[in-house]
């Protein structure tokens, strides 16, 4: 017996259908797309709430204009105590001015109330956990950070491990608020894994003198000079303390100058009877 003749119009499945390319935007990406997009040369998009630094140099070198949320912000520091106030005090006063409280754990020093007044913080939005042992601070600032407690945590952890900051930075990708960790100057020779770390020490003429060390976008090259009279001298300084720069010798005009001791007396020894 003859096979039966195979005829191509008796196959059962249907012929393929042409897929056509869809061709791109003019743009190459999907405007969804290019919206989500980030370039390792722009500054990050913000993905939640920003809180204005209250320094407009500053703003304009942070991804979205100001302090983020749903992440960690390093403050890094020569001496803990003092110029962290001065950094985010004009953000904090925002938070008290919104009727949020303020978590600070473990400072160095005591609040100083005067002086927090001055800078526009309400003593009654701001909540002071004493912690005086590393495992105190860690453990305050991962139960307060997870109860998303407050407007605004900041928290001095002077001796925390790359592995602390880790698990402190995936815990803050859920809070809302912005959450400072202040750690030491020598700290950014770790790693880390805030997505945000910026360096703080004061300058002359009564100034912050901030470098960002690291940021979501390209390094920042430059040191900011942020002007911040203290909160308390502001309304009794008079203009010539205002900047003293002005009243100091140029260093390049007294580079010829050497110092050197004054000439000492010779000593003459009685003679020995």
């Amino acid at each position: 017996m003859l096979p039966a003749v195979f005829w191509q119009e008796d196959d059962p499945s249907p012929a393929p259908i042409p897929v056509r390319p869809v061709p791109p935007p003019a743009g190459g990406l999907p405007a969804a797309v290019a919206a989500a997009l980030w370039r390792g040369d722009q500054l990050g998009a913000p993905v939640s709430a920003v809180w204005p630094s209250g320094f407009a140099a500053l703003d304009a070198q942070l991804p979205g204009g100001g302090w983020p949320g749903h992440g960690l912000t390093e403050i890094l520091t020569p001496h803990s105590g003092t110029l962290e106030w001065r950094l985010l005090g004009p953000a904090l006063r925002q938070v008290c001015a919104a009727g949020q409280a303020v978590v600070v754990i473990g400072p160095p020093l005591s609040p100083h109330l005067p002086g927090l007044r001055f800078e526009g913080l309400d003593e009654r939005q701001l909540v002071w956990v004493q912690a005086d042992t590393a495992a105190e601070r860690l453990w305050s600032a991962e139960q307060l950070i997870k109860a998303q407690a407050g407007g605004a945590i900041v928290a001095w952890l002077p001796r925390a491990r790359a592995a602390q900051i880790r698990r402190l930075q995936v815990l803050a990708t859920g809070f809302e608020s912005p959450v400072f960790v202040c750690r030491p100057m020598h700290a950014l020779g770790e790693s880390s894994a805030a997505p945000l770390r910026v360096q703080a020490c004061v300058g002359v003429d009564w100034e912050l003198q901030l470098r960002i060390a690291k940021r979501k976008g390209p390094p920042l090259e430059a040191t900011l000079h942020l002007p911040s009279v203290p909160g308390g001298l502001a309304t009794i300084l008079p203009p010539r303390l205002r900047e003293p720069s002005r009243w100091m010798p140029r260093t390049e005009e007294n580079e010829h100058v050497v110092v050197r001791p004054a000439a000492q007396p010779e000593r003459r020894h009685s003679p020995a009877h």
